[in-house]
């Protein structure tokens, strides 16, 4: 488990991290299609989530690049080792918490200007918002289940 515990910075560029952005992109087309249309599959929700998740990476390369002099993926990303932030030390786990939900509310303005320009010719804005919503939902609470592993649980 070792190759977990590095910023999502490294993780990203690693196989591992290619295999878990894919798995949550997936995922959250999947959904998404359930909610707009109660099937599995649909070329154009998929294309939407795709690129919607690639705009906002994208946009949060370029965030943490001017917000810390230069670092990339470090601020974005809802992502740390246990080596950048000890959540036993409970100022550091605020700002951790405020941080996760800052990007998640970003996340979700990105997402869902993407998608209703992908997807407002076949559906309601209410309807993109809330399967963005949920898509977002499961994308972020599926990290903080990793953060919990990677930052609380000590790994050997």
């Amino acid at each position: 488990m070792m190759p977990l515990d590095v910023s999502f910075g490294i993780f990203a560029f690693l196989p591992m991290g290619w295999l878990f952005m894919a798995f949550v992109i997936l995922g959250e087309a999947f959904l998404m299609c359930k909610y707009l249309i109660q099937k599995k599959f649909n070329k154009r929700i998929y294309i939407s989530a795709a690129v919607s998740n690639i705009v906002s990476g994208a946009i949060g390369i370029i965030a943490s690049l001017a917000l810390n002099g230069g670092w990339w993926l470090v601020v974005w990303f809802p992502w740390v080792s246990s080596h950048e932030v000890d959540v036993h030390d409970t100022t550091q786990l605020w700002f951790l918490i405020i941080y996760y939900f800052v990007a998640l509310i970003l996340s979700i303005f990105i997402e869902v200007f993407v998608n209703n320009l992908f997807l407002r010719k076949q559906y309601k804005f209410k309807k993109i918002l809330n399967a963005s919503l949920i898509a977002n939902a499961f994308s972020y609470a599926l990290g903080a289940i990793i953060i919990i592993v990677l930052c609380i649980i000590p790994i050997k």
